[in-house]
């Protein structure tokens, strides 16, 4: 594909909701491949993350935000406040509410803040393939009653049910203007970043209900080979005590084996090249108010 000659359209979709409705899964779909890390877990994501795609003649720029939820933490705190800032910095919200859940009171919240969000609304009703069809109606018309959205859809990423009509109504309304990425350009995740979001969803995966969230990846190191048929990646992982590093590396090392080759398996997917992964965990107990953390996720350090 090659940029149009005529007219073309580029612009930021913030994806905004309460925690654990699907935005990254969504996000992936739009995007047509896995720019977002997935898990059951809510708050899965820290960082804002831009997944690219090309719809007709419009660039779209999906931004994928921490889920909205009351801040207990300064991290959360930060969280919360990336994902308003990309809202209110976007051309497009898409405000997305798990069809299972409905308006809820997180769900609920986030609509009343909406509200001083002075950009066009896309209301996206998620998860339908897991609710009897009749219960999406009266959803409809409740959030719709609250809020004057510029129109509804009803998804599921996971199956790609209706994600095709919504991914042609955002692009329709995009303003006119040249792409402002290449072509061929998936994410604005450095490929360090990924690696390090690819762990940590791993971790996620197959840690204890609350660890991972005392937990944070940082890729130090990254060494192609001459050939550029392998690479070394060197990842460190970060837990707040030392009870926390006993569970990651599990006994004899086995868990941070698990972890390692299920990371290791994704990265060589995603990069077509051979992988070897090395993980070293290490305890910094003030990780989470560390003004370099933050940096490193492109958050605000609120003192």
């Amino acid at each position: 594909m090659t940029e149009p000659s005529g007219p073309t359209r580029a612009g930021f979709v913030a994806i905004l909701g309460a925690p654990n409705v699907g935005k990254s899964t969504l996000l992936n779909r739009l995007v047509g491949a896995k720019v977002s890390i997935v898990t059951p877990k809510a708050q899965t994501t820290r960082r804002r993350i831009i997944g690219i795609t090309v719809h007709g003649s419009s660039q779209l720029m999906f931004v994928d935000t921490p889920g909205v939820f009351a801040p207990r933490r300064r991290l959360d705190r930060a969280m919360v406040k990336a994902a308003w800032a990309a809202a209110g910095d976007a051309d497009l919200v898409l405000f997305v509410i798990d069809a299972r859940r409905g308006l809820d009171d997180e769900a609920g919240a986030v609509l009343d803040g909406l509200k001083a969000i002075d950009r066009p609304r896309i209301l996206v009703i998620n998860k339908i393939d897991l609710v009897p069809h009749e219960r999406l109606l009266p959803l409809i018309a409740e959030a719709n009653a609250r809020h004057a959205f510029a129109a509804t859809f009803l998804v599921s990423a996971a199956t790609g049910d209706g994600c095709d009509d919504l991914l042609a109504d955002a692009a329709a309304r995009l303003p006119e203007g040249p792409w402002l990425y290449p072509e061929d350009q998936l994410s604005d995740l450095s490929t360090r970043a990924l690696a390090a979001e690819i762990t940590r969803e791993k971790l996620f995966l197959q840690l204890q209900q609350e660890l991972p969230y005392s937990i944070t990846v940082e890729t130090e190191n990254w060494a192609e080979s001459k050939d550029g048929r392998e690479v070394r990646v060197d990842q460190t992982i970060y837990v707040l005590r030392d009870s926390q590093k006993a569970i990651v590396l599990g006994k004899g090392g086995r868990q941070i084996k698990a972890i390692g080759e299920a990371a290791r398996r994704e990265l060589e997917q995603i990069l077509g090249t051979r992988v070897h992964l090395f993980l070293f965990v290490k305890v910094r107990e003030a990780w989470p108010d560390d003004p370099e953390r933050f940096r490193e996720m492109g958050l605000d350090y609120e003192r």
